[in-house]
């Protein structure tokens, strides 16, 4: 007898987060794609959109409000800017639905670190469901597995913040840097900024341009200083600088922090090791490792290699992600899985592609 496949309603299906979480689906064993929802484009097949599809997906588009979107089903991505997923999320979880939600909605588990969110980056600090903050999780499985496992509400964690959490997270556990010396240097692809066209990604504007941004504050920062404050046991600041690379996909975050005792580059490399065991999606690797974007591209794989400056006394972190994967489609599915009891790497032990 054929196991009972989780039915899935995939909104904002025709971005970037949508498509990845489509694509990761279609290779699923556990997975029906039941539904897709978008604003945009609503009407079509979703292989009129993306041709390379056909055959594999060709469902149709519904807008959020047609009469075929508003079935009962057993997980619902939301694939959305911030305040879709605060709006909509309750009525998925009160038809019997597990959410995960994309944006900076329930990243948060009170509304006072919500507010901090939203007031640093001047948006609209009023949630519209704060109720349903505390019941939610953060949702990045090595640091908070079993807490997902028992969740109906997760809130996919960004893609700059999982670089950065996953890079200093065991030398925080461990108390081997100084809190408040964490510097976080991240590089992006374009794909990072979104599907929706800007005059800054036009592409005779990024081609062979290299620029920072956001310099006044990210909307990452929050989670990356919260989430390594509860492993540190104490207040954790960090110096956070986004840049923009001319390629497509990838995010290569180098972490810097001040050692608090001498340690060797094996010393570090054994405590990031034991936090993070075997057989994740976490590879820890010495300062010689020739790896680089490529080498997780189009994985679920976060890259960390471990190099210690013992002339200046600090701890260098190289953490390596593709943002459209570990950063938000991968990890998602990682969560489904958690969330689903299913084994972790389901749909997503696979090499990626190289070069």
């Amino acid at each position: 007898m054929n196991e009972k496949k989780i039915r899935i309603k995939v909104v904002g299906a025709t971005g970037y987060g949508g498509l990845g979480i489509i694509d990761l689906l279609l290779g699923h064993p556990n997975a029906e794609i039941s539904c897709l929802v978008a604003r945009e484009e609503a009407g079509k097949r979703i292989s009129d959109v993306y041709p390379h599809l056909a055959g594999f997906c060709d469902l149709p588009i519904y807008a959020p409000d047609a009469p075929e979107a508003q079935g009962a089903f057993d997980l619902v991505f939301f694939s959305t800017p911030d305040r879709v997923g605060m709006a909509d999320a309750r009525k998925e979880l009160e038809k019997g639905a597990k959410v995960i939600d994309y944006s900076g909605d329930f990243r948060f588990t009170t509304l006072d670190a919500y507010v901090d969110y939203a007031t640093r980056l001047g948006r609209d600090p009023n949630h519209l469901s704060p109720d349903l903050l505390g019941t939610n999780v953060y949702g990045m499985p090595e640091l908070h597995r079993a807490e997902i496992a028992k969740a109906n509400l997760v809130g996919n964690p960004g893609c700059f913040a999982t670089s950065c959490i996953l890079g200093l997270a065991p030398a925080m556990k461990a108390r081997i840097i100084k809190p408040g010396s964490a510097i976080c240097d991240c590089k992006s692809g374009v794909s990072g900024a979104g599907k929706k066209p800007k005059p800054t990604f036009h592409y005779p504007e990024r081609y062979e341009n290299i620029n920072a941004y956001r310099l006044s504050g990210h909307q990452h920062v929050c989670e990356v200083e919260r989430e390594l404050g509860l492993l540190y046991g104490g207040e954790v600041k960090v110096t956070f600088t986004a840049q923009v690379l001319p390629i497509n996909r990838g995010i290569l975050s180098t972490l810097y922090g001040d050692l608090e005792r001498d340690m060797s580059e094996d010393d570090v490399i054994k405590i990031y090791r034991d936090f993070y065991g075997e057989g994740g999606f976490v590879r820890v690797l010495p300062s010689t490792a020739a790896v680089g974007t490529s080498s997780v591209r189009c994985t679920n794989y976060c890259d960390i290699v471990v190099s210690v400056d013992r002339r200046t006394g600090k701890l260098r972190i190289v953490s390596i992600i593709d943002n459209l994967m570990k950063g938000q489609a991968g990890q998602a599915l990682q969560n489904m899985n958690v969330m689903f009891g299913l084994p972790e790497n389901a749909g997503l032990d696979r090499p990626g592609m190289y070069p």
